[in-house]
């Protein structure tokens, strides 16, 4: 399902962190991204050490962890959505949170609606058993490239992906920057060299002129901290739907 979706379009992927404001919050705020022109869902787990976000993401995880949001409850949540809508949902989290919920989780993930995973802390090289277990449960592995990778890493991130590649395309953590990195032309380039996936970028982007840059290059691009930060301060879906939209620019490519 995820693949067929970049195979028709450049593909708009936005985030949530769920149990941000509520879970019946995230669904309202979920319908209203697809509503406008959201083509792929990615969901947070909130867990309790995001090394990897920024102050955006890191405020939302702490009020859902403090809003009591668990594991299973986002599975609830989905499978809700997922009478709903129909575009891809992929869970994005840290390992602990699965390893602890174990193999039995991901069945239930994939009986919910989930498409895919995308474990932010997981090196490559130990992820052998949630490997077997993603493809027992039969859902999308997705693996993070960052500017950073060394070039003879790569391959073994592209051969155990098998939804797309996400590419973070600034050291560091998540969160709104401006413009995009000079050498995203030549890292995308580097990465096509070894895999047919699908390339989406995220970190940072904030605007409809940052991602009409972004697809000159890549598949996709991932909107993360400006949807969770707007999805915090609007209690109107209209109003998220309307800012979802003008951050599309497909439309003028």
């Amino acid at each position: 399902m995820i693949r067929e979706l970049f195979e028709k379009k450049k593909a708009y992927i936005g985030y949530l962190t769920a149990g941000d404001g509520g879970l019946e919050h995230t669904e309202k705020m979920a319908l209203a991204l697809v509503e406008g022109g959201v083509d792929l869902l990615e969901l947070g787990i909130p867990f309790s050490e995001p090394i990897a976000d920024g102050p955006v993401i890191q405020d939302a995880v702490e009020r859902a962890l403090d809003a009591g949001t668990t594991p299973h409850q986002v599975i609830e949540l989905i499978s809700r959505l997922r009478k709903k809508i129909a575009v891809p949902i992929v869970l994005m989290t840290y390992f602990n949170p699965i390893f602890v919920a174990g193999q039995e989780f991901l069945k239930e993930a994939k009986a919910a609606g989930v498409n895919g995973l995308l474990i932010v802390d997981l090196p490559p090289e130990e992820a052998d058993d949630y490997l077997t277990w993603m493809k027992e449960a039969e859902l999308e592995t997705i693996f993070i490239v960052a500017p950073s990778t060394p070039e003879e890493r790569i391959p073994t991130i592209c051969r155990i992906s098998t939804g797309f590649i996400y590419y973070a395309c600034r050291k560091g953590t998540t969160g709104m920057k401006k413009g995009v990195p000079e050498d995203l032309p030549e890292k995308i380039a580097q990465i096509r060299r070894h895999t047919d996936l699908p390339i989406a970028v995220g970190f940072g982007v904030s605007s409809a002129e940052i991602a009409r840059e972004i697809l000159t290059y890549a598949d996709g691009f991932i909107v993360g901290s400006f949807l969770v930060q707007a999805a915090h301060e609007q209690t109107n879906p209209i109003e998220l739907t309307r800012l979802a939209a003008s951050l599309d620019p497909r439309s003028l490519l």
